[in-house]
């Protein structure tokens, strides 16, 4: 009786190393960029100052290359201040020096917590992810942290409070205002009276109490809260301020 061709068993033999091998690279492969992880120190080299490195930039702890944008995130750009660190805060504050350029949103309102989180998914459509950064917002393993998921919450909270606000203010349509620098500002209303009114949901949102300036007809007048502006007739539409 003839034996079975070894050959089939020898060639899965030879090769076995070959594949062997293939998967033992596979598996040492690095990470992608955009699953990697960056400390604060290894990101202040992707500042713009070397042209043969991308230009990294961090919001709540997620790192982008802005490297599409080099003449304003570069040296000598506008928002060359955000490159190769993490300062959230800047984005709302306005403080691009010392103490400003960090990544704490501690003691910011809700809204202005929303307002850095937007501009963190503004950086998610417009340029690419390059991975996360270790620190207040992902530990070690890459993970979210407390922290993080607490300013998620407050930005979550500050959209909701932002709806109301547009809901309520519906129900009291805004006067029409204009300025120039020649005549100064007014305010008017068509068949309408203009009077200043609190926004309360500025306590949530802001931490302060604002005002507006809505429409209220003649029968209205009488409501408590309105407030007339200064040098204006009682029955006037239209108001200096």
């Amino acid at each position: 009786m003839t034996s079975a061709p070894k050959f089939p068993l020898l060639l899965v033999l030879a090769m076995a190393p070959i594949f062997i091998g293939l998967v033992i690279r596979l598996s040492n492969k690095p990470k992608s960029s955009s699953s990697r992880l960056w400390t604060a120190e290894e990101l202040t080299v992707y500042n713009g100052t070397d042209d043969s490195l991308p230009i990294l930039l961090g919001i709540i702890g997620s790192v982008f290359d802005v490297s599409k944008g080099r003449p304003h995130y570069g040296p000598g750009g506008g928002y060359n201040h955000f490159a190769g660190r993490d300062a959230s805060r800047a984005f709302v504050s306005g403080n691009f020096t010392g103490d400003g350029l960090t990544d704490s949103l501690q003691g910011l309102s809700n809204t202005e917590v929303k307002s850095v989180v937007d501009w963190r998914d503004f950086y998610f459509r417009s340029y690419i992810f390059a991975g996360k950064l270790v620190g207040r917002y992902y530990d070690s393993q890459g993970n979210p942290t407390k922290y993080l998921k607490g300013i998620e919450a407050k930005a979550a909270r500050g959209a909701q409070l932002l709806e109301k606000q547009k809901i309520e203010e519906a129900k009291l349509p805004s006067c029409n205002s204009r300025w120039s620098q020649d005549e100064g500002g007014e305010v008017w209303c068509t068949e309408a009276y203009p009077r200043l009114i609190q926004r309360p949901l500025d306590i949530a949102l802001t931490g302060k109490m604002s005002k507006r300036c809505a429409c209220f007809k003649e029968e209205e007048l009488d409501k408590p809260g309105l407030e007339l502006y200064e040098g204006c007739d009682k029955l006037s539409q239209v108001c200096p301020v």
